[in-house]
């Protein structure tokens, strides 16, 4: 345990921002959990190697030789612990917090961080609703040695959001995050545990076979899709869960494309067959660490894969190199998701006609041409529909807002074609240029 001081330099250096800080003191009682201090090691050798918006900024540090502490950046606002006594929530504030807070651990992730101890009371935001993550006590990093690994055989974490890998001692796989985030989820949306509150270890063993109550059990109006997303974090087995935390964003952003299962439809416990079932298999749970890779290694074997595509304008040819590319990419990559979309330009002031010359919806037709176009890849990759969606977007922008979209969705690699050159496009500068110029991730331009 630590506590916090609220601080400021004593000789403002002449690059100082005014960022406000605050000072982690840990406390060293003869009675003190040793779990505690080596966590305080474990943050002070983290924190330094984290950087962006969804973490506090490291300033300064003092080691175990003379009086050890932390300075960082003070986050204002509270966290997000006090909702949970408002909870039920609204459907759409339970939406925007799992979207902001899956964004955040999607970066963490990148970084190579599993954050292990993900809560209320560990999240919180700043004034322009970027969700940051605290307290790394709990962390491990890929690069850099796991002090409560080599020190401690216990389960480490808070009971009701431990996964049923870290219950096995299991410490490296980022997917734990995304259980702990489906928790969240579960109590913000019915105002229940769906574990419970346990308090020792053999409660916490049921972990490795309980299924939750389905949320719509507690409250009829969850929407089925946000149903079939939760306890899709939930489930048991890593490998049965959203892979990534850009993915649960994506679903959450799009729930029109979350496909559903039983999941969805489920309003009570499984038979007692079921759960012996379950049981069974947990008692064989393996925590061999060849089974969770670690947490850049998840991140990049599961991208977000974007193709663009122009169904009005792009000829036969180029939107065959298209499928043909996107194969490529996606057969190297099992835990690929793969977002189709279209962009159908509009006016930037005026109103724009709804439909064709022919009286059809002109977003349904791009939208129809969009499955279309995919639907010989689905056919040669046999894609779950899971791993697909499409969209349509409306723009008079078209580069500017596939730059907008890869940036939202925090897609991995984007994909699109550009047709052949033009005295014009070389003197208005093409889409394709633009976006790889604008873009935030690996773009691929299949020429005509």
């Amino acid at each position: 345990m630590a506590t916090l001081w609220q601080t400021r330099r004593a000789q403002p250096a002449p690059d100082d921002d005014g960022l406000p800080l605050v000072m982690k003191v840990p406390r060293l009682l003869p009675d003190e959990d040793p779990a505690g201090i080596v966590g305080f090691e474990v943050e002070q050798m983290i924190l330094p190697n984290l950087r962006g918006p969804h973490v506090p900024r490291h300033v300064a540090a003092g080691d175990f030789t003379q009086r050890p502490y932390i300075v960082m950046e003070r986050i204002g606002g509270a966290s997000l612990r006090p909702r949970l006594q408002a909870a039920p929530l609204p459907i759409d504030e339970v939406i925007e917090i799992g979207s902001r807070v899956a964004s955040a651990l999607h970066d963490l992730h990148r970084q190579g961080l599993v954050h292990l101890d993900v809560k209320p009371s560990n999240i919180m935001f700043r004034p322009d609703g970027t969700a940051v993550l605290v307290d790394f006590g709990l962390s491990r990093h890929d690069l850099l040695p796991d002090l409560l690994d080599e020190q401690f055989e216990v389960p480490l974490g808070t009971g009701p959001y431990m996964s049923p890998e870290q219950v096995r001692h299991v410490r490296n796989d980022p997917r734990s995050d995304l259980f702990a985030l489906g928790v969240m989820l579960y109590h913000f949306t019915t105002g229940q545990r769906p574990f419970g509150l346990p308090d020792n270890l053999s409660a916490l063993r049921r972990r490795l076979f309980d299924h939750a109550v389905p949320p719509r059990h507690w409250r009829a109006d969850c929407p089925p899709w946000l149903q079939e997303v939760i306890l899709q974090c939930l489930e048991v087995r890593p490998e049965d869960r959203i892979q990534t935390g850009a993915q649960l964003a994506l679903a959450l952003q799009f729930p029109d494309q979350v496909v559903l299962t039983a999941r969805a439809h489920r309003v009570g416990l499984d038979s007692p067959w079921r759960q012996l079932k379950r049981r069974l298999g947990g008692m064989r749970g393996d925590r061999s660490s060849d089974l969770h890779p670690g947490a850049v290694s998840q991140i990049r074997h599961s991208p977000i894969v974007m193709v663009a595509v122009d169904v009005d304008k792009a000829g036969p040819g180029l939107l065959e190199q298209l499928r043909e590319t996107v194969q490529r990419i996606v057969t190297t990559e099992p835990g690929a998701r793969l977002a189709c979309v279209s962009v159908m330009r509009n006016g930037r002031i005026g109103m724009d006609e709804r439909v064709d010359a022919e009286g059809r919806n002109r977003h349904v037709r791009q939208l129809v041409a969009l499955k279309h176009w995919a639907r010989p890849l689905l056919g040669r990759l046999a894609l779950d529909e899971a791993r697909l969606t499409f969209h349509v977007l409306e723009a008079p922008d078209v580069a500017a807002a596939l730059v907008d979209f890869a940036a939202r969705t925090r897609t991995d690699h984007l994909v699109l074609g550009a047709r052949g050159a033009s005295p014009l496009r070389r003197y208005l500068g093409s889409v394709s240029s633009q976006v790889v110029a604008e873009a935030g991730c690996t773009v691929t331009v299949v020429r005509e």
